[in-house]
């Protein structure tokens, strides 16, 4: 990866239709047959707790090629407190350059950027292997829980990192995504609707969807 080729810039209204078909094609079949994450994005950025200054592209000799957005979110305290913290996602880069370090690139500036903003922590669900490669570890061991999930289910999808050292001590408790993540679920004609607007692609049944 050449680095001189590559540029980070806020998101403009005139990227909006490229960055939602780009996360439309880095998401199709991956954790289901088709994806929502496109229109999960359109809706998220008129939500309250949208961070518009974490709302970042990635470009490849001027080509888009990568996105990340952040969104406030809190940690309800065993003891009351709400914490404010941060999530983020979705999080892509144009399927032909996965796992060529691009995404890792794009998620480690971004992760600059929100310590610079004051960002205290991060929650997300995403997959260790890759997330853990940029400091992010489960989320049980700062004694977090997420929202509605069984006492003894499976958590390793629930992943944080302090971008403010000891910003969680003394803290436990229980995390839930901010209502947004949920668009398509609570508006599924207007997503199909939507989703008409692109060019069609084949859902399709893969192996290691999430179902």
């Amino acid at each position: 990866m050449n680095e001189q080729n590559i540029r980070f810039r806020r998101e403009t209204p005139e990227d909006y239709r490229a960055v939602e078909n780009l996360v439309r094609e880095s998401f199709w079949n991956v954790y289901h047959p088709g994806c929502t994450e496109h229109y999960v994005l359109r809706h998220l950025r008129n939500d309250p707790a949208f961070v518009k200054e974490l709302d970042l592209v990635m470009e490849k000799d001027g080509r888009l090629i990568g996105q990340n957005m952040f969104m406030r979110a809190v940690i309800r305290a065993d003891d009351g407190r709400e914490i404010p913290i941060m999530t983020m996602g979705p999080i892509c880069v144009a399927p032909e350059l996965k796992r060529q370090g691009y995404g890792k690139r794009l998620l480690d500036y971004s992760l600059e950027k929100a310590a610079e903003l004051g960002c205290g922590a991060l929650c997300f669900e995403g997959n260790i292997l890759f997330y853990g490669k940029s400091g992010f570890t489960y989320a049980r061991e700062f004694g977090l829980r997420y929202h509605d999930l069984p006492a003894g289910a499976d958590d390793s999808f629930f992943l944080c990192r302090e971008l403010i050292p000891g910003y969680l001590d003394g803290v436990t408790g229980e995390y839930g995504p901010p209502k947004g993540y949920f668009a398509a679920a609570e508006n599924p004609e207007d997503f199909e609707a939507y989703d008409a607007q692109f060019p069609p692609k084949e859902k399709k049944v893969l192996p290691g969807q999430l179902g």
